[in-house]
């Protein structure tokens, strides 16, 4: 055998290997988050309904997409926290005056609780699923 047919053969096999390595892990695994401690699918679509239906839409939007009156939280970018469960339960929880806005182009702050007093566990689904937008 020569030379190059050696090379040719080396490359095919592993052009075949590495395909169908790529194609069974493409195809048999799906990598997804892990979701906080305490957080599940319940919560997270608990926090889909309050969200999408109660105070939360005015401001970030239905999806939490973003407007005029408050920022895009299904991306990667957190103006006052780090993004983490936790913070976003106690941003909910806390809210923020008009002199903490990081962003000063929002005509609102965010009032505690949503401003509507939501309950502990009210705000830990609405915190869930905005982790959830922004941890895809």
């Amino acid at each position: 055998m020569t030379i190059f047919v050696r090379a040719v053969r080396t490359l095919l096999i592993a052009a075949v290997v590495t395909t169908t390595a790529c194609h069974s892990h493409s195809a048999s695994t799906t990598v997804k988050p892990a979701l906080p401690p305490g957080v599940t699918a319940a919560m997270i679509a608990t926090g889909d309904s309050i969200f999408n239906n109660r105070s939360c839409k005015n401001c970030h939007l239905v999806g939490g997409v973003g407007g005029p009156r408050g920022p895009n939280l299904a991306d990667t970018q957190w103006m006052h926290i780090d993004g983490s469960y936790d913070a976003i339960v106690k941003l909910v929880t806390t809210g923020f005056t008009k002199a903490e806005q990081v962003e000063k182009s929002y005509q609102f702050s965010m009032n505690p609780r949503g401003g509507v007093n939501l309950s502990d566990a009210d705000i830990r689904a609405v915190a869930a699923y905005v982790y959830s937008l922004s941890h895809k």
